[in-house]
Formats: structure tokens, C-alpha cells, sequence
């Protein structure tokens, strides 16, 4: 574990996307973390495509998610 200092606009920022998304500040930063490193690593892919092959990778039924 490791810490990163961010901008205090940028941490208000996670802490209120926490909030509405039922994580703590942390996982916050870590999904956009890994979301971002994902779409620099394929620049074609919309956020969508990119949560569904996650949700793949994870067996996740897109089914079970879409109800």
C-alpha cells in the first residue's frame, strides 16, 4: 500500500462520486484509477465497453446486472 497525493479539488471530487456510488474514497480513486489505465491502453473502447469486458472477465452475466 502505497500513498498518492492528489489535488484537494480532485479528492472533493472522489469523495462525493463516493458517496453516490457506495464506495469509500479510496475504491473511488482506485476504479477510476484502473478505468482510466484501461481506456490509455485502448483508446477505442467507450467507458461501456470497457466496464462490460470487466464485468466478463469477472463471469458477471451482463443479464444479471441489466435488470
Amino acid at each position: 500500500m502505497g500513498i498518492v497525493k492528489v489535488a484537494d479539488d480532485l479528492h472533493e471530487e472522489a469523495r462525493r462520486a463516493s458517496a453516490v456510488m457506495c464506495r469509500s474514497i479510496n475504491a473511488q480513486a482506485e476504479f477510476w484509477m484502473k478505468i482510466g489505465m484501461m481506456a490509455e491502453a485502448n483508446p477505442t473502447l467507450s467507458f461501456n465497453d470497457i466496464v462490460a469486458a470487466e464485468l466478463a472477465a469477472a463471469q458477471v452475466p451482463l443479464s444479471a446486472v441489466a435488470a
